[in-house]
């Protein structure tokens, strides 16, 4: 099987400049959906990275499922239990009472999903290197 894990944390940089170019031109429904799948990606990678597979979209799970070798900061898990939040009802109008989730969000989610997201992605290349 090809190492995969630097095709996979390319990926989550590319999609973290989605998250802010999104988040630039107010689709800040776009920019924390992009801000998630950086930070999924990025984890996926580092699983990869370690030889293991990883699979689903819950990025506080595929943290805490990390080797225990792996010291994950508490507040790291937090940041992404902020970002799960975002997998879903950032596309679905049915996932909010009312409204498209273009009108759900803003620029204080987008701006706290990306730097969520990148202080994930710091973090997995800090154990890549």
């Amino acid at each position: 099987m090809p190492a995969r894990a630097q095709d996979w944390l390319g990926q989550a940089l590319r999609d973290l400049e989605q998250a802010e170019d999104s988040r630039r031109a107010d689709r800040h429904e776009w920019s924390c959906f992009a801000a998630h799948q950086a930070a999924e990606k990025a984890v996926k990678a580092l699983h990869l990275h370690l030889g293991q597979e990883a699979w689903g979209h819950v990025v506080a799970r595929l943290l805490r499922e990390l080797p225990a070798s792996i010291s994950v900061p508490p507040e790291l898990v937090e940041k992404a239990r902020v970002l799960d939040g975002f997998y879903i009802p950032t596309r679905y109008p049915n996932s909010h009472p009312e409204g498209a989730p273009f009108e759900h969000y803003g620029s204080l989610q987008s701006g706290e999903a990306v730097q969520y997201a990148r202080a994930i992605i710091a973090f997995v290349r800090a154990q890549m290197a």
